[in-house]
């Protein structure tokens, strides 16, 4: 390829913000990477440039991505202001990587905040945008955060044939919505389950975890919304763990306001009963950390990956609490409150149901090519325009 071919190269910014959202970004990125229409732009932000949860920009540069920019923007606290006061020096900071940068279109996935900073600096900048995951329903701020990147992104690549239909609902033309299924399919469908224990018991601290044997996956980030309440639910959590005396990996929470007391609560917990089945983890690559919930005979707790990528496992879940509330779920789920009771009777049940059949109601396996076709032949627009929907308004 010549150098006026190169810069004819359609321009896509690929903004990530924390592990997860790394993890499923990046078969796309990998698809844009060898697409001969597009050139590939990546600005890491939120947690990934943070040293204590991991420095996940380095998974990245690891991988072969080469990282543009770099957007520090987390104020700390872990309150709701610092949520809050965190969105706005993202719009700033963000403003101005897009101005350094100039991208044709930026790709944001999901429902975080950080994403959220990015998309409304995007879209002042008369930047078109992309989103993926868009549609979903979920608890916490996440799910009105997740609608507004839905009313700024000027294309959609929702994961569901439903989210779809919610995106259209909200006044979203059919015609941006490009193709449906969610990237994480392609990685978690063609997974090697089979890992190095040294990978695990080699991070954090706690219990070595001997995979020969039957072990837990517990995953619980705060739900912004019931603020205040976290200290309570980890507790809970923990007690019907131990109760249970099965070993358990835990990985610490995501940086949501209200994680400070979660972190607190895992700590005193800790030093006040040292567990014989615990290990904590701050962080895991996002291939390992799917062999991990692939092989865990239980996944215990409120991440979306219990709710999305354990379906293509079969993996048995208890979900926890409100943060999932309204997700598309399948059959290996079981919804419980952060009551003690309530979660060891549902794990005692999964525990005995065992595996169940995967499912693909979250993508085919073969998502990201696509989206990366779409990316190179969409036609770039700046102005929307409300798709007003035929239904009348009743006062009933």
């Amino acid at each position: 390829m010549n150098s006026s071919q190169k810069s004819d190269r359609r321009k896509v910014c690929v903004v990530l913000v924390d592990r997860a959202n790394y993890g499923r970004l990046k078969p796309v990125m990998k698809a844009i990477q060898s697409h001969g229409q597009l050139k590939m732009q990546v600005i890491v932000a939120g947690t990934m440039v943070l040293e204590r949860f991991g420095l996940a920009a380095n998974i990245v540069e690891r991988d072969g991505f080469e990282i543009d920019g770099r957007v520090f923007m987390e104020l700390e606290g872990s309150t709701p202001t610092t949520m809050a006061k965190s969105v706005g020096f993202g719009i700033v900071e963000f403003s101005n990587e897009f101005l350094r940068l100039a991208p044709d279109i930026v790709l944001v996935i999901g429902d975080r905040y950080e994403a959220l900073s990015a998309v409304v600096a995007a879209a002042y900048m008369n930047i078109c945008i992309a989103h993926i995951q868009g549609g979903e329903v979920s608890g916490s701020i996440d799910e009105s955060t997740r609608h507004a990147i839905t009313k700024f992104a000027h294309f959609h690549f929702p994961s569901t044939a439903r989210s779809a239909e919610y995106v259209i609902n909200m006044g979203e033309r059919r015609e941006n919505i490009l193709s449906v299924g969610c990237p994480c399919s392609d990685i978690a469908i063609n997974l090697d389950r089979t890992w190095d224990a040294k990978i695990v018991n080699g991070l954090g601290s706690g219990i070595n975890i001997d995979f020969e044997k039957t072990f837990l996956l517990v995953v619980f980030h705060p739900t912004t919304t019931e603020y205040g309440t976290e200290r309570g639910q980890m507790l809970e959590l923990l007690q019907a763990m131990s109760e249970f005396g099965h070993q358990t990996i835990l990985l610490w929470p995501n940086i949501d306001a209200g994680s400070d007391h979660i972190s607190k609560t895992i700590r005193t917990f800790r030093d006040e009963h040292r567990p014989t089945f615990l290990r904590t983890l701050t962080n895991l690559e996002p291939k390992e950390y799917l062999k991990v919930l692939s092989n865990a005979a239980c996944a215990v707790g409120n991440s979306s990956s219990f709710v999305r990528d354990a379906s293509f496992f079969g993996t048995p879940v208890v979900l926890v609490g409100n943060r999932q509330e309204g997700r598309e779920k399948t059959s290996n789920v079981i919804q419980v409150q952060s009551k003690k009771e309530e979660i060891k009777n549902a794990v005692v049940s999964q525990l005995e149901h065992g595996r169940y059949e995967p499912s693909f109601l979250y993508g085919d396996g073969n998502v990201s090519e696509r989206i990366a076709d779409q990316l190179a032949s969409l036609q770039i627009y700046v102005q929307k325009k409300l798709n007003y929907c035929s239904n009348e308004w009743r006062n009933d």
